[in-house]
């Protein structure tokens, strides 16, 4: 289903294309996290994710990682830290920095469930072929770049 707006031909294709990829995005998201445990979000998946291949950091970079905001990530980190599955570590020379690690339970967990949703994902992007593959990646890069990707 396409807007039903009525602006410029410009408008429309472009609201249509948006809605289209929201819809896909949101769909292949739902359908490629039912691996995930119920009591884990997809942005707690996320945090373990970032850290298990990208290793500790402090959490405004973790943010940045995720595409959430800072004071976003403190009540997620909050809530894995609960259930002992990442901790916080302060620098001994500046106590204000922060750094967020794995735990070993943390680091075994997300080494177990991550090639579960690597599988579920690589069955969703299966509908594609791979030159298809390639072209979506290219536009959401181009995409995500805004105007200025535009050359």
């Amino acid at each position: 289903m396409g807007t039903h707006f009525k602006g410029s031909a410009e408008q429309v294709a472009a609201l249509d294309a948006f809605i289209k990829l929201m819809r896909a995005a949101e769909s292949v998201s739902t359908r490629s996290h039912t691996v995930l445990p119920s009591d884990l979000t997809i942005t707690q998946f996320g945090v373990l994710e970032v850290l298990h291949h990208l290793g500790p950091m402090c959490p405004s970079e973790l943010a940045g990682k995720l595409l959430k905001s800072a004071g976003n990530l403190t009540l997620v980190v909050d809530n894995l830290a609960k259930a002992r599955l990442v901790r916080r570590e302060r620098n001994t020379d500046d106590r204000r920095f922060l750094t967020i690690h794995l735990t070993e339970k943390g680091q075994a967990f997300i080494a177990g469930l991550f090639p579960r949703v690597a599988a579920a994902i690589t069955a969703e992007f299966a509908a594609l072929t791979p030159a298809e593959l390639a072209a979506l990646g290219d536009l959401c890069r181009k995409l995500g770049r805004g105007r200025a990707g535009r050359a």
